[in-house]
């Protein structure tokens, strides 16, 4: 007999440790480089079976948009599988959406994982992340299950070790959207591209990876749009001497140490009112690497 519920499935967030633009392409798409770094922070799924193919989500916490990425990533495995099965998914929201820690990604990926394990399909990985790719450019990522060197539109992974860090993760009021970004003249698009292999055979390079290596070119445009990202960049250099915003933001992250404890964190009522902060460990891999082959 086959299963019948998925409890307490985990959809970790992730970091960018830099991201380059590297070009366009005919499709107005833009080509990425970036080193993908996942986090303990992350949100919680529940699945239930139905026989009646129905797909139910239900909101623990904040609600989200009706259609969101959960139920589209549900709806593209049932019927790629062709199968007659449906699930009530329950999400409880903890890593803040329009930050650029993939939260919605993530929680999509972990709905392929866990699906194709309640159903019985028994995908293969490279088969579910081809799926996700159709369902956005990090979506592949989190199916991947590793840290990843991300190259093209996100279809490009490669893993790569990454070293045990904390991460100071802090996100201000405001969300911003990931179109207006990539939209705005203030981006770059002209990065150089680096190679993975100089970096992997050149140990001051692979140190420079991990601790402070390039920039986020989507960081200007950002901080032009919301000014708080950078209020939040400036605390946080305040306090750890670095900062970093996180995809196209709004969330923004610090480098806290590599040891048992972070270099320094924060008091409970030390965070402005609106924004949201996690002092977060990098993962080993992701949680649920082990639900595909």
């Amino acid at each position: 007999m086959g299963l019948s519920a998925l409890w307490d499935v985990p959809a970790p967030a992730k970091i960018n440790l830099f991201l380059h633009v590297v070009g366009r392409r005919a499709d107005g798409y833009h080509l990425l480089q970036s080193l993908f770094v996942l986090v303990d922070w992350h949100d919680v799924l529940h699945f239930e079976s139905r026989p009646d193919g129905l797909l139910r989500r239900h909101d623990l916490g904040a609600a989200l948009p009706a259609q969101d990425l959960c139920l589209k990533a549900a709806a593209a495995l049932q019927q790629a599988s062709g199968t007659h099965l449906g699930a009530d998914i329950s999400i409880d929201k903890q890593v803040p959406w329009g930050a650029g820690l993939g939260g919605g990604s993530s929680d999509a990926a972990s709905v392929l994982l866990a699906l194709n394990r309640l159903w019985g399909l028994n995908w293969p990985r490279r088969r579910l992340q081809e799926l996700a790719l159709s369902l956005g450019a990090d979506v592949p990522f989190f199916v991947g299950g590793h840290h990843a060197w991300v190259e093209g539109v996100g279809e490009r992974l490669t893993p790569i070790q990454v070293p045990s860090s904390w991460y100071a993760i802090v996100k201000p009021g405001p969300a911003i959207a990931t179109a207006s970004i990539f939209g705005s003249p203030l981006l770059k698009r002209d990065s150089e591209a680096a190679i993975l292999a100089d970096f992997l055979a050149d140990a001051q390079l692979t140190q420079s990876l991990f601790e402070g290596y390039g920039r986020n070119d989507l960081q200007p445009p950002a901080q032009r749009e919301c000014p708080e990202v950078t209020q939040v960049a400036e605390w946080l250099e305040s306090r750890f001497g670095n900062s970093r915003m996180s995809g196209s933001g709004s969330a923004v992250f610090a480098r806290a140490g590599t040891g048992s404890q972070p270099m320094a964190t924060w008091g409970e009522n030390e965070l402005p009112l609106r924004w949201v902060g996690r002092m977060c460990r990098s993962l080993d891999h992701h949680p649920l690497v082990e639900w595909a082959g």
